[in-house]
Order: C-alpha cells, then sequence, then structure tokens
C-alpha cells in the first residue's frame, strides 16, 4: 500500500493580480488542461481527476508510458494536455472523454495526449507531502529526468522577470498564466496554498438567455447565457454565473419583461428545451452527472459587460465574470472584432525546456 492513499483531492491555487516578490518564489507555466494525480503501485496506475474522477480509461495511450517512466510506487501530481503544432488544445482534450471504448481507442491513436508533472507527493515507503516544494521538485526531477515523451517536466524558474515574460508569451501557445509556489511550502491537500497568476480582459455580450439557480426555479436566476455576433450569427460563447442570493433574485425580476414573446424571433429558438451539443445553449456536460442545462431564452435587447481569461475556440474557456450592464451598447456591436487575440507560441520551445535546473 502507498503511503499516500487513494483518492486523494490536490493542492489548489488561488487567483491573485500580480506575481509575487521576494526570493522564495518558484514559477511555473500553468497548464490548461485535466489535472491529474498519477497513482503507482507496481503494475497497478491510477489516474484521478481534481474531483477523485478515475481518468485512465480515457486516456490508455499513457499507460505503458507511465509505467515505463515512473518508480515502481509513487504518486506524482501534473496535468493530461492535447498539444497541437502551435499550442494546446483543451477542446479536444474535452473530447476524449467519450464513454464508448471503441471511440476511446480512435482518438487515444488519433489526438494522443501527454503528462506534465510538477510534483511529487510519495516515493516507495517516503511520504513526501510534509518536504519542502523545493526538495520535492529536485526528487522529482531525478525520478524523471530520463523520460521521454509524452511525459514532461513543467519548465520552472526562480527569475521573475522570466516568469513575466512567459505570461506574456506562453498564453497563445494555450498556457492560460503564470503559477507561483512557495520553495519551503508543503504539500496541503485541498487547500489554497500555491498562487496562479491569469490574463484577465473585458467584452460586451449579447445576454441570449438564462438558467434557473438548482435551489430557485422561478425564483432565482443561477447564469446568464452569452452571446457574440459572427455576422448575422449570433453564436453561444458561454456563461456568467457567481451571483449572490439576493442578486439572483433581483435578476428574476429584471429580466421578467425580457421574457415576453422571447422565442418568436430568437436566433437560438430551435435549441429551446434541447440538451445537446456543447456549442448549444441547452449543452449537457459530460461531469454533469445528468444536471439539467436547459435554458430560458430572453428577447435578444440585453448587453452586459463581462470579464474573462482567454477563449477557446469561438467559445469562454471558463465562466465568465459578471461587471455591469451596458444599456449604451447595442446589441450589434458585440461582435468578436473587440477581442484580443495572441498570437501563438512554438510549444515544441516549451517542451524543449523541460529540464530546467533545480532551484536554489
Amino acid at each position: 500500500m502507498l503511503p499516500v492513499p487513494s483518492p486523494l483531492l490536490p493542492m489548489l491555487a488561488k487567483r491573485v493580480d500580480t506575481l509575487p516578490t521576494g526570493d522564495n518564489w518558484l514559477f511555473e507555466p500553468k497548464w490548461d488542461g485535466f489535472r491529474t494525480l498519477v497513482f503507482r503501485d507496481g503494475d497497478e496506475l491510477q489516474l484521478q481527476s481534481r474531483d477523485e474522477k478515475p481518468l485512465l480509461r480515457y486516456f490508455p495511450e499513457l499507460r505503458a508510458p507511465l509505467l515505463e517512466a515512473l518508480p515502481e510506487r509513487c504518486v506524482l501530481d501534473g496535468e493530461i494536455v492535447l498539444a497541437r503544432d502551435n499550442g494546446l488544445d483543451f477542446e479536444a482534450l474535452q473530447n476524449r472523454l467519450h464513454p464508448a471504448a471503441s471511440r476511446v481507442n480512435l482518438l487515444a491513436k488519433e489526438s494522443p495526449t501527454s503528462v506534465v508533472f510538477w510534483d511529487v507527493l510519495c516515493v516507495g515507503d517516503e511520504d513526501l507531502r510534509g518536504v519542502p516544494f523545493r526538495d520535492r521538485r529536485a526528487r522529482l526531477e531525478t525520478l524523471v529526468r530520463s523520460a521521454k515523451p509524452p511525459i514532461h517536466i513543467t519548465p520552472a524558474t526562480t527569475d521573475r522577470a522570466l516568469a513575466e515574460d512567459w505570461f506574456r508569451r506562453f498564453e497563445g501557445a494555450g498556457l492560460d498564466g503564470v503559477m507561483a509556489k512557495a520553495l519551503d511550502g508543503t504539500y496541503q491537500s485541498n487547500k489554497r496554498t500555491m498562487l496562479k497568476v491569469k490574463h484577465e480582459r473585458t467584452c460586451e455580450c449579447v445576454v441570449g438567455g438564462f438558467r434557473w439557480h438548482k435551489n430557485g426555479e422561478n425564483t432565482a436566476v443561477g447564469s446568464l447565457l452569452l452571446g457574440l455576433f459572427h455576422g448575422d450569427r449570433l453564436q453561444h460563447v458561454g456563461v456568467t454565473a457567481s451571483f449572490t442570493d439576493e442578486k439572483r433574485r433581483e435578476l428574476t425580476s429584471f429580466l421578467a419583461p425580457y421574457r415576453e414573446n422571447a422565442l418568436e424571433a430568437h436566433p437560438w429558438r430551435e435549441w429551446a428545451g434541447e440538451e445537446e451539443t456543447s456549442r448549444k445553449p441547452g449543452a449537457q456536460s459530460r461531469w454533469s452527472r445528468g444536471k439539467s442545462l436547459n435554458w430560458e431564452p430572453l428577447r435578444v435587447e440585453l448587453v452586459v459587460e463581462v470579464a474573462y481569461d482567454h477563449m477557446q475556440g469561438e467559445r469562454f474557456r471558463h465562466t465568465a465574470q459578471f461587471r455591469r450592464w451596458r444599456s449604451d451598447k447595442p446589441t450589434k456591436d458585440c461582435t468578436y472584432d473587440q477581442l484580443e487575440t495572441t498570437p501563438p507560441f512554438e510549444l515544441t520551445e516549451i517542451f524543449a525546456r523541460d529540464r530546467p535546473v533545480t532551484p536554489g
């Protein structure tokens, strides 16, 4: 039995606006993939998601490389990513979560994944969670130094200027920020002891509909459905949520007039009440455990300003943050042209740096 049992909630990060100062920090690119804890005990291998779900069945191509690269008994922390020529493809990675084994095996060949490691929790009978991170990082480099793709160690630096350069340049490759970790820090499961700095921008979106809150149908709004125009087509780009209970009740009254006759000329009317693909407002998430995502249409008249970190294809990668209503903005101005884009940075250059020196 491993000294670090499975399942285990991973250590988490809290968001900050800027990189911390001082000489007690190690900086890493923030990878945009599926967080995974890898447990190996002899021939037994487990890949566990952030919320304790098993992942190995979806990524069978990783089994042999992990068994070849890792010690006989160990637990490592990292990220499953899907790398294309110019960057990470999170949308394709999501598509790997397929229920049919035949489809999983086909996708494993067509769109193989990689694992990027950044921490080690135990080796053999040695529990390393109480060891300072600088020592865990050095141990990780020793363990995986000779590993070959698709196994990697994340680039890391104690140079704040270099980390700021990463923050500016790596976004186009699908890396969505920079992590900062205390060199003397221990591994604290389910605690937000790491720091993350992510890009944030704002844009104006059309509000095309909403979903009721799970605890307040007809009394509390859960999320607003956002759209941007691509020519004459209104593309569903994501949602904004995280409202207070008071705000959810206020939104119910505020939106009521816009619900009247909303479907008559609504650009999403064929999707009303349906739960189909991820491109549509009523989409069913692979992780939602059957949760209903049905939505209520609104007349396409409201504009809201939201903050977002980056786009994944035509959609917001994460839930956008509500900033304010923009009654001064016409809906026709809510187009993709307002979005800032970042040229891709060659991912091969990032992977080429995955054997950094041990931080002092």
